[in-house]
């Protein structure tokens, strides 16, 4: 597999790798420099010329998955008869420079409800490295011109429209932080109830006042939610103290409060622990 589709296979797998790129090569080497492939903790693809030169990056980019390591590596390799081997002498004659970057799975984050305030955070959210699905009951609010505004989205966006959007979050991947905002009360509580009897999401937020979440909280306790189950749900959801109405303002909030979050998980979590195929 050439490296680029084995970069787009581990992205949808969602699993964690290290891109390997030859990046100078002075003297003789088994392949010229801007050769890269593609490593994981049990897989490779692509080649930068085989020998002790791949076997050392591979070692060295398996390493970095098991130990965590999130910023670039550079190793630098002679290749002669002389230099210490662990994998085969290798006689080309040249030297190389190898840079390691490692290639983190991307947080996942759904947004229930595409309303003024949906979209507007939905507007922010795409600017992030993101696996973001966009979810409404309503066919209207999830249309290709009302969406266009997220053309440019550096995420990738999924756009899913769900009379029944509970069924979503039984799609969506493990880890999923997922925010609750939706034009109905009826269908945020039917949400977070499904939420909350699913064990592979991460966080889950709902939108509204203390007086909707007292509501809710009898109501959840009613389908047998137990105290600690109705701690998973963070509400309000933002950054306290930004008492603004407004949806962009609410947005601002939301999303800088996820910010926050995803940061933290990813200084938390070693990166070869972080992907799980779906």
């Amino acid at each position: 597999m050439h490296w680029l589709a084995a970069v787009e296979r581990l992205r949808g797998e969602r699993r964690a790798g290290v891109l390997v790129t030859l990046v100078s090569v002075r003297g003789h080497a088994p392949r010229e420099a801007g050769a890269k492939m593609v490593v994981t903790v049990d897989d490779a693809w692509d080649s930068i010329g085989g020998g002790n030169l791949e076997a050392t990056a591979v070692a060295r980019a398996r390493a970095m998955l098991a130990d965590g390591v999130r910023t670039p590596q550079q190793l630098e390799l002679a290749l002669n008869e002389r230099a210490p081997v662990e994998h085969g002498q290798q006689c080309c004659g040249g030297e190389v420079v190898v840079l390691l970057e490692p290639l983190a799975v991307a947080p996942s984050v759904a947004v229930f409800g595409m309303g003024h305030v949906g979209l507007e955070l939905a507007r922010i959210l795409a600017r992030h490295d993101l696996e973001l699905h966009l979810v409404d009951s309503r066919a209207d609010q999830v249309t290709a011109s009302r969406l266009a505004v997220l053309d440019d989205a550096v995420a990738r966006v999924h756009v899913h429209h769900a009379p029944v959007p509970e069924l979503v979050l039984g799609q969506v991947p493990r880890g999923t932080h997922v925010l609750v905002m939706t034009h109905d009360h009826a269908e945020d509580a039917a949400l977070c109830d499904t939420a909350l009897r699913c064990g592979h999401l991460a966080s889950i937020g709902l939108i509204g006042s203390s007086a909707k979440w007292s509501r809710f909280r009898q109501r959840l306790a009613a389908e047998g939610h137990s105290p600690a189950d109705l701690e998973r749900i963070t509400t309000p959801i933002g950054l306290p103290g930004l008492a603004g109405k407004a949806p962009a303002t609410i947005a601002v909030s939301v999303a800088a409060d996820l910010v926050r979050v995803l940061e933290a998980e990813r200084a938390s979590a070693p990166a070869a622990r972080e992907g799980v195929t779906t």
